[in-house]
């Protein structure tokens, strides 16, 4: 029995053209080797399976070949290839940081990096994991790192760039490697297939492509595990069940149900998926994920977003033209809702069957405001340039006593009879079209009426009714007592509206003028210019004291005489010019004055 090599090891990339979704990366080096412009530390950074050592290998073998391509590929027929291939090779060292990360272990490279190659042009040193290494053990790397011998080239591996001291990367040329596309993946699963001799379905390549997320490696090795499980035939039904991957086909069957109002077979479908063993969370999320790729499909632009082989594409587009968007969206937001709330549920059944039954009634809801708005009447607008076609229409006929087109002639009569109907409809034009009616004749005797003589007739009448309103006086007679007694009352509502107004209303009393003109005192004319609250203040005085003559008229109060202190001798002069006989008596008392 041969030993089996697992596919990640068996089609490992042994070229740079072999290398899956890393160009942009592959063609840097190439051109780097092809230009000798090689840097002498490398650092390559990105997730998991995407090809950073083996890409590592491929530089290393490439710049000790003796006899590299055209395009910069290791020709794996030299001395130094071979060896390589065979893992006998001593200008390649590959050293594991996660698990010689000690200072001794750095100490030991450096001192192998002071021997020069025996064969070959380079020495090589490839450090996988390299951010593993302890602080100690960075600081012993700086010096050699920074000034290598010419011969020493540094490769390093990582998939936690942040954890590498911020001295190491500045000494490093960093190539960031990227999550390999779910087409790529299956791409390379379907060459790898066929080098095999093994049929497989490409849904089911997809199935496993999404799974590795973006890792050729990880997509390798369930590649292996269902071969394993069903042979040389790859189904997509064998990849859901060995991988417990929920069958798109019931997300298909949930939205159809919802869609079509079924809660109860929509109930049943969920608890089909529940003994089957998959967790309400992951449906939820699966969901979610089931109406993001309906949303994506209804735009050609973001088509490409949709990660899925073509049957499925068009299946995703037959049932995203029964959706509308707004249900998507609202979808959208109920699923992800009720995801974050699962774990806090108590009930995890019960609350998946609430986020699927306010599913199926928000459907319903939008088909029933659909139905009740087609079953309305469509309402016909008049727009403004029809309008004026007709009114033009109107000036350029004739006044006749007879009906016309676009005017009607009516005659005097005693109006409780009904309008007479002529015996011969003829066509008449209206803005909606011509229209086969008879055509009714009221015989009062009204002139000619057009749409916008009926408009200038109605604003007349209304600016009539409001100068009859404003003409009419009502004047009821006050005095200042009933005056005080309703500014009072109004300061005292007005406080809770605006209280700054209702104190100054308060704060000096008004003052009955003749002709009902109220002298309003205030400390400044800001607050006469207060329009708002002056309009209030005169339309409750109005109503309140019966007289629609009141005028306000604000006025700030007199100026009060500044009181002037007096000395001593300027007290005695005032007093002594209004009575003279004090400075008499001054002189005979032989007084005097304190300065």
């Amino acid at each position: 029995m041969d030993n089996f090599i697992v596919s990640a090891r068996k089609y490992r990339p042994s070229t740079f053209k072999q290398v899956v979704g890393q160009e942009s990366i592959t063609s840097t080096l190439q051109n780097a080797i092809k230009n000798n412009h090689l840097a002498q530390a490398f650092l390559f950074t990105g997730p998991r399976g995407v090809g950073k050592t083996t890409c590592a290998r491929i530089l290393a073998k490439t710049i000790n070949c003796l006899s590299p391509t055209d395009e910069m590929e290791p020709c794996n027929e030299c001395e130094s290839c071979t060896s390589f291939n065979n893992n006998a090779s001593f200008n390649i060292h590959e050293l594991d940081a996660a698990s010689n990360n000690s200072v001794d272990d750095i100490r030991n490279l450096v001192d192998q990096v002071r021997i020069p190659p025996q064969a070959g042009k380079y020495k090589v040193y490839i450090i996988d994991e390299v951010h593993m290494l302890s602080a100690s053990a960075f600081n012993a790397f700086l010096k050699t790192l920074e000034e290598p011998p010419e011969y020493a080239k540094f490769i390093l591996a990582t998939t936690e760039k942040h954890k590498i001291l911020p001295t190491i990367l500045s000494r490093c040329q960093i190539f960031d490697f990227k999550r390999i596309s779910v087409e790529d993946i299956a791409n390379h699963l379907s060459w790898v297939a066929e080098s095999e001799n093994i049929d497989a379905d490409k849904e089911a390549l997809h199935v496993i492509a999404q799974k590795a997320d973006g890792a050729l490696r990880d997509a390798l090795s369930t590649f292996d595990q269902i071969v394993s499980f069903s042979g040389n035939n790859i189904t997509y039904k064998d990849v859901i069940e060995n991988l417990n991957i929920l069958d798109y086909e019931y997300y298909f069957k949930i939205v159809d149900y919802i869609l079509n109002g079924d809660t109860s077979s929509l109930l049943l479908t969920f608890h089909e998926i529940l003994e089957n063993g998959f967790d309400g969370q992951h449906f939820l999320t699966g969901l979610s994920e089931h109406f993001r790729h309906l949303l994506v499909v209804k735009d050609k632009a973001t088509l490409k977003l949709l990660e899925a082989g073509p049957a499925l594409k068009e299946k995703y587009g037959t049932q995203s033209a029964r959706c509308n968007a707004g249900f998507i969206l609202q979808a959208l937001e109920i699923t992800n809702k009720y995801d974050l709330s699962y774990k806090s549920s108590n009930h995890k059944k019960l609350h998946v069957e609430i986020a699927l039954i306010k599913l199926s009634s928000v459907q319903w809801t939008e088909v029933k405001q659909q139905v009740t708005a087609s079953a309305q009447p469509k309402q016909q607008y008049i727009t403004k340039e029809v309008i004026s076609t007709t009114v033009q229409e109107v000036k350029k006929q004739p006044e006749t006593p007879q009906v016309s087109e676009q005017k009607v002639t009516y005659k005097q009569v005693d109006e409780k009879k009904e309008p007479e109907v002529e015996k011969k409809p003829e066509d008449r034009k209206t803005i909606s079209g011509t229209i086969k009616k008879p055509q009714v004749v009221d015989k009062r005797n009204i002139s000619n009426v057009s749409i916008k003589s009926t408009l200038d007739a109605l604003k007349n009448k209304q600016n009539k009714a409001d100068a009859e309103k404003e003409e009419q006086v009502i004047i009821t007679k006050f005095d200042q007592q009933r005056l005080e007694t309703v500014w009072s009352s109004f300061a005292n509502e007005y406080k809770a509206k605006s209280p700054t107004f209702g104190s100054v209303i308060e704060k000096y009393k008004p003052e009955l003028v003749d002709n009902f003109r109220i002298r309003m005192k205030v400390d400044n004319m800001i607050i006469a210019k207060d329009v708002l609250n002056m309009a209030a203040l005169l339309e409750y005085l109005k109503k309140e004291l019966n007289n629609n003559q009141i005028t306000i008229e604000p006025v700030l109060p007199g100026k009060k005489e500044k009181k002037v202190v007096l000395t001593d001798r300027e007290k005695f002069e005032v007093m002594a010019q209004k009575y003279p006989g004090i400075r008499q008596l001054k002189d005979q008392l032989n007084l005097e004055l304190d300065m």
